[in-house]
């Protein structure tokens, strides 16, 4: 006798579609499942699995999909690049929903669409086993009809191009969510210091207004390090924020940890 399993459910996309905030965590060192863990008793919505900027092999990064969607926390896969070859394999290995990097007119949203969805809704591949499903083997039209529902779609905005094409992107059927990545979009801008956090402004504030025409979220990515810029878009209407990175969390409590140590040390201790 088999156990009835629960339909995969994307608690993230729920918690977006009620104008919470989401916060996830970015994976780029870690390859036990262990973080799925760590992730949820932090606190995070999601798991954020980056394999634009980390060696990461698809095999580990389905390892972890599947630990964090045990484990609670919606798992999100950025692909380097929006083709079939990373989009449908990443969704087949446990993703709950694809950051596609980079996408700058409304004709790359679309074929980031088409290659994350099933028919009649894209063109992705047929698998009839999926770990969103726990493997199991549920009619295809059932089974394409509630991952279509259920998998997320982020488009990057990451360069004035795809800033100036912002609301042609977030008008495409199937994107859920603007993600702008702030270090890219800075470095492609040319601005840097005081004049780059105003310029960012300047570019959330676009890409909040187009989200909100369409139905859309807004994301912010890169702003774990200019809290009170992320306060200022949170306020204005970002509703997905990437805190940072577990390597980055690791550093700073170590750091932290060690100098907190050091300053208790008596005088001399420590060296010279």
């Amino acid at each position: 006798m088999t156990r009835d399993v629960a339909p995969a459910h994307n608690a993230l996309k729920a918690r977006l579609a009620r104008g919470q905030v989401a916060v996830s965590l970015i994976v780029r060192s870690a390859r036990g499942p262990e973080i799925a863990l760590v992730a949820r008793s932090s606190g995070f919505d999601a798991l954020y699995i980056d394999l634009e900027h980390s060696p990461l092999s698809l095999d580990t990064a389905s390892m972890l999909c599947i630990a964090s969607q045990a484990a609670g926390v919606t798992p999100l896969v950025r692909v380097p690049e929006a083709s079939a070859a990373w989009i449908s394999r990443v969704l087949d290995g446990g993703a709950m929903g694809v950051i596609v990097p980079h996408v700058e007119d409304a004709a790359a949203a679309r074929a980031a669409v088409a290659l994350a969805k099933y028919p009649p809704q894209g063109r992705r591949s047929v698998s009839t086993t999926l770990p969103q499903l726990a493997y199991r083997p549920l009619p295809a039209a059932e089974a394409h009809g509630l991952l279509n529902r259920e998998t997320l779609v982020a488009a990057m905005i990451e360069s004035g191009r795809g800033l100036r094409h912002a609301d042609e992107i977030a008008a495409v059927e199937g994107i859920d969510m603007l993600l702008v990545g702030a270090g890219d979009l800075a470095a492609d801008l040319g601005v840097a210091g005081p004049s780059a956090q105003a310029a960012l402004r300047g570019a959330f504030d676009t890409v909040i207004a187009a989200c909100r025409r369409h139905g859309k979220t807004a994301g912010a990515g890169g702003l774990a390090g200019q809290l009170d810029l992320l306060a200022e878009v949170v306020a204005a209407g970002v509703r997905y924020v990437s805190a940072g990175t577990d390597t980055g969390f690791l550093l700073a409590g170590a750091q932290a940890r060690v100098a907190a140590i050091r300053a208790r040390c008596p005088p001399g201790a420590d060296g010279p």
